[in-house]
């Protein structure tokens, strides 16, 4: 029996693994998905595809919170929305180049996660969820009031200018494969992430934190710096789109796109790489085919996601994970 716990103890102090290389499926589906945004301006009309790419990575930043973090937040919306707002002005006002203008927004976002992230920690389940909202209300409200920031016309004509000083993004397509390099970095960045030590530590904070406790780890600093990590990301996404449209309004700091990048992530597949990107592409879609509905669209979208809920419990992507038997 003694021998019995002490290779239980020794197993339970065990470090956590390190990291495998890619799975060649996930090889695969990456370099499927390049080809193909590769070709998707050709095929569609670049801004909407921009669009897509866009939300794309704000929902893989947010499952990085939700799906491996186990932190549901209501206040995405604030970094999202806040970075728009940085980038958008460091281009129009302090004439920076697009590079710089999302470096800007980017870092923006990453130091409201760390404001908004050290004190939202403190509390666990619904009330963290409701504190985050709280602070992302108070970000509308600032975007709302303060000068620079335009109050309800936003933040428009946000010049494009020239990368790194000289290629002009002015041509959509210049732009298009700007937008893909930003984003296809991000969401290779978040791939590593989730598949780092790191990685390996936030999932079984989310499966047992009183367990991650026990064996040593410092739970609350690694909900910091991923509650951090998915603000940036989120940033990095919301900076672009304001290049993208050449605007940054209140509709990137509401709190229904707060509600959205939820949305996103559970149709598509919470804890998954792939999920978010599929939600993202569908929800994106709906709002632009369907604009024709005017408010239906609304009501179209919820109808959408309870028939997801009831046919794919863990996702569209999640279910089809669990019918190959391999993580996607």
């Amino acid at each position: 029996m003694a021998a019995q716990d002490t290779d239980t103890d020794t197993i339970a102090a065990a470090p956590v693994p390190q990291a495998a290389g890619m799975p060649m499926l996930h090889k695969v589906i990456f370099i499927v998905l390049l080809i193909f945004l590769a070709g998707l301006p050709f095929m569609v009309y670049p801004i909407f595809a921009m669009k897509v790419m866009c939300f794309a990575l704000f929902a893989a930043a947010f499952n990085l919170l939700l799906g491996f973090g186990g932190l549901l937040s209501f206040g995405h919306a604030a970094y999202f929305g806040g970075a728009s707002y940085v980038a958008a002005h460091a281009a129009k006002v302090w004439g920076l180049t697009p590079e710089l203008s999302v470096l800007c927004g980017t870092a923006a976002a990453a130091f409201l996660g760390l404001v908004i992230g050290g004190l939202s920690i403190r509390r666990q389940g619904i009330y963290f969820a409701m504190v985050t909202l709280a602070f992302a209300q108070m970000v509308y409200f600032f975007a709302l009031q303060v000068p620079f920031t335009g109050g309800e016309d936003g933040i428009q004509s946000v010049p494009r200018g020239d990368l790194f000083g000289l290629i002009s993004l002015e041509n959509n397509i210049a732009l298009y494969f700007f937008v893909l390099a930003v984003t296809f970095g991000g969401i290779l960045f978040l791939y590593r992430i989730v598949h780092s030590p790191f990685g390996q530590v936030l999932k079984a904070i989310r499966e047992n934190e009183p367990r991650a406790i026990s064996l040593g780890y410092n739970v609350n600093r690694y909900k910091l710096m991923v509650f951090v990590l998915s603000a940036t990301f989120a940033g990095l996404a919301g900076a672009t789109k304001s290049q993208v449209f050449q605007l940054a309004s209140l509709t990137d700091v509401h709190w229904m796109m707060s509600g959205e990048v939820v949305l996103m992530t559970l149709l598509g597949g919470m804890g998954t790489i792939f999920g978010p990107l599929v939600g993202g592409a569908l929800i994106v879609t709906m709002q632009n085919y369907l604009a024709t509905f005017g408010a239906w669209v609304t009501v179209i979208q919820g109808v959408i996601f309870v028939i997801g809920v009831l046919l794919f419990r863990e996702g569209i992507v999640g279910v089809i994970s669990r019918w190959l038997k391999r993580p996607l």
